[in-house]
């Protein structure tokens, strides 16, 4: 089981491309798997709070509008981070925040041991009060739960609504098709799909 807050090994690398929707919202699902269903930033999942993310346009549509439909400079975020961020222009999460730059501590605080991360973890309050509070309030949970395999399921678990995106079809392709193997989606049909996560 990992812990619930481990950033990831290695720097993102994109794996989906869609192109050419008429609304960015389209991309929606695309973002989802692309950021495994949680918050780039502070890594809080959809399990725990429905309906509570936004896509981020990490470089602002004000300073870049002709990105305003670029999947790469889209984002997949909670709320609370992604009104933090604001337009804001900060290091890019997808290359700052790793398990080589940042790791959580047991009273639920980050430590960041690169300049870029600190500077991203300062400009988001990422180690505020509330966000102390609820990353030790998960790992406690998920440490009460470790004898439940159910439950713990229930908490770590990736959502039931896993999307197809094979049967998705962007008006300008996708220019990552090998992608759509590596979703969560097809890994679960493959019985690849691990319980947790």
């Amino acid at each position: 089981m990992a812990p619930p807050f481990d950033y990831p090994s290695a720097p993102h690398v994109r794996r989906h491309g869609p192109r050419s929707y008429a609304d960015y919202a389209s991309f929606r699902d695309w973002l989802r798997d692309e950021f495994s269903f949680r918050c780039v930033y502070c890594l809080l999942r959809e399990r725990w709070v429905p309906g509570g993310f936004h896509l981020d346009h990490f470089v602002p549509v004000a300073a870049y509008p002709e990105a305003v439909m670029d999947y790469d400079n889209l984002l997949y975020c909670c709320v609370t981070c992604n009104l933090a961020k604001g337009y804001s222009e900060v290091p890019d999460p997808t290359r700052t925040l790793s398990a080589d730059t940042v790791s959580v501590q047991d009273d639920g605080s980050l430590l960041a041991s690169t300049p870029e991360a600190e500077y991203l973890v300062e400009c988001l309050g990422l180690n505020g009060p509330r966000y102390r509070h609820v990353r030790r309030l998960w790992m406690r949970v998920v440490a009460a739960c470790a004898s439940n395999p159910d439950l713990l399921g229930d908490i770590l678990g990736y959502p039931d609504d896993l999307p197809d995106l094979s049967t998705r079809r962007p008006p300008g392709g996708n220019t990552r098709p090998a992608g759509l193997a590596a979703s969560h989606y097809a890994r679960r049909a493959r019985g690849e799909l691990p319980d947790t996560y």
